[in-house]
């Protein structure tokens, strides 16, 4: 057959399936109203912060703000601090989370289940938690500084201690993002190459090392890009260590600035995009198969005393959250910290009647946007991986573009498209509703197009030849094979909503204030035995709730038997 007709018979393929797309009106009307969703709230506001960052107040083009940055001599050392400190969290995390993953997933330690559970606490709890165990144990007032060792003058502030505690806050992710791929490494592999004459320890670094690249890189790039973004810790306890984001939101709420603040979110923007780009383009050039058509083997674990090294290294580290986490709880139950250890209930009822209001509007916004961000992704994903529809590649992109920007560039970039014009959002809840949304819609959209990856679109089929539309095949079928990442998208928005600072810390408005941001004016007037309650009201409400959603949504998606 001649190449025209090929070509011919592409067009007549493409022109039957979009005639087949307009057919479906219902779906048509959807995929519109994706885009229409995508290009407001995450394509429109980084227009709008590249269009400040590259105009003046006169609105005419001009580079000054950019190059204004890295002329002055204390823009650039705050871009070198961000990317230092990513960098050097971004290294650790992974380190310590691959070994963690590695003791739990293939060794034999005993307490598995305990190591799995603790680390994710980082995960469900405020960001500031840590800085506040920091200050009670290390600070001034320190019981280990002061009341062990009696230095009077301890500065916990600055490099070391933002290291720390973010090391131990974005840890947890790379142990996450690092146990599947761990998990998932067919044993028959590593018995090959034993079988061969390796030792466990050459295996580890040919064959299992390597296989595990995608999760490495992967985690590495989750730690890197929450160490640029992470606006609590370097605003608490930075010190004079600046970083990008707190410089971001210090011009523009100290200095009114706007387009300088916007050339310092591009700044922000820039590495986190690259990195994120080039562990795209890495991964797609490398072959990692871990999975066949071939039966595979349970997989094979360490046992007898090797596995002891990776159990005391849990031990110690379970060891470090338990110390830093039940500091903040003793920390709320104490009158004067570092003075007086009266235990006392007062601090809580301060904390409440300071932050009761902005407790219930932090839980009721977390509770609209969790469930809107699990559908609209389980949707999204539904869209980009069993329908073919113009523009599919450029929805599946722009869907996932929050996952490379930083929440504080997010926040900057609302806050400049939605103050003025058709939509102003400003200073209502709409706006950060959509930030709780889209910011955390992308962890919806992978969890769910990697599970959609894996069913028969033979079912779908099957659905659609009984006389079922779309909706009805989405709702009834497809939706409930899809009860985990679905469960996974609600749970993850809830918590992230509950705790985000970074994104909202520009949003939110006397009128709808938010729990963090109270937290955090606790923290401005060093009223940390407050922040400590605040901070413990935050954990027990993102517990329950994480609870009654749970057992929510297995009640909405439970199969049920229909009587004719």
């Amino acid at each position: 057959m001649s190449e025209k007709a090929l070509t011919g018979g592409g067009k007549t393929v493409r022109f039957a399936g979009f005639r087949t797309l307009l057919r479906q009106p219902m779906l048509v009307v959807s995929i519109l109203v994706v885009f229409i969703l995508l290009v407001t709230f995450v394509l429109y506001p980084m227009l709008k912060i590249m269009q400040l960052a590259f105009t003046d107040e006169t609105h005419k083009a001009t580079f000054s703000n950019l190059t204004t940055i890295f002329k002055s001599r204390s823009y650039r050392t705050t871009f070198i601090n961000s990317i230092k400190l990513a960098v050097v969290v971004s290294v650790l995390a992974t380190i310590i989370g691959y070994i963690f993953a590695f003791a739990v997933n293939r060794t034999e330690v005993p307490c598995r289940r305990f190591f799995n559970t603790i680390i994710q606490l980082p995960i469900i709890s405020p960001p500031f938690i840590l800085a506040l165990s920091i200050i009670f144990l290390f600070g001034r007032q320190g019981i280990i500084t002061n009341g062990l060792f009696g230095i009077k003058n301890s500065n916990v502030y600055g490099f070391g201690s933002l290291v720390f505690i973010q090391v131990i806050s974005f840890f947890p992710v790379a142990y996450l993002t690092l146990t599947g791929i761990l998990a998932s490494i067919d044993s028959s592999v590593e018995d090959a190459a034993m079988n061969i004459g390796a030792s466990r320890w050459h295996t580890f670094w040919t064959v299992t090392f390597p296989l595990s690249l995608p999760g490495v890189i992967s985690a590495a790039l989750l730690t890197f890009v929450q160490s640029l973004e992470d606006f609590s810790n370097p605003a608490v306890i930075g010190g004079d260590y600046s970083t990008l984001s707190t410089e971001a939101y210090r011009t523009i709420t100290g200095m009114y600035d706007f387009h300088a603040g916007t050339a310092l979110a591009l700044a922000l923007l820039a590495p986190t995009v690259i990195a994120f780009l080039l562990q795209r383009y890495w991964l797609q050039k490398k072959v990692f198969v871990t999975i066949t058509g071939k039966s595979v083997s349970q997989t094979r674990k360490i046992h007898g005393k090797s596995p002891v090294p990776f159990f005391i290294f849990c031990i110690c580290v379970s060891a470090v959250f338990l110390l830093l986490y039940g500091t903040v709880f003793v920390g709320a139950f104490t009158k004067t910290w570092g003075i007086d250890y009266t235990f006392c209930f007062s601090h809580f009822k301060y904390a409440w009647t300071y932050a009761k209001e902005a407790l219930g509007k932090s839980m009721q916004l977390s509770l609209i946007a969790a469930p809107l961000t699990g559908m609209l992704g389980i949707y999204i994903a539904y869209l980009t991986t069993r329908k073919r529809f113009p523009g599919r590649k450029i929805m599946q992109i722009s869907s996932l573009l929050t996952f490379a920007i930083p929440g504080t560039v997010l926040g900057i970039g609302y806050i400049s498209a939605f103050n003025t014009g058709l939509i102003i959002l400003t200073g209502t809840p709409y706006i950060l509703l959509a930030a709780f949304i889209f910011r955390n819609i992308s962890v919806s959209i992978e969890s769910g197009a990697s599970t959609l990856l894996q069913i028969d679109k033979s079912i779908d089929e099957a659905s659609s030849i009984l006389g079922a539309g779309n909706g009805m095949t989405f709702r009834r079928i497809t939706l409930p094979l899809l009860k985990s990442p679905f469960f996974t998208g609600i749970v993850f928005s809830f918590v992230r909503s509950m705790t985000a600072v970074s994104t909202v810390i520009f949003l939110t408005s006397p009128k709808w204030p938010l729990a963090t941001s109270k937290v955090y004016g606790l923290f401005d007037i060093s009223k940390y035995s407050d922040a400590a309650a605040l901070v413990v009201y935050m954990i027990i409400i993102i517990l329950v709730a994480i609870g009654i959603i749970n057992a929510l949504v297995k009640w909405i998606l439970k199969p049920r038997v229909h009587k004719f």
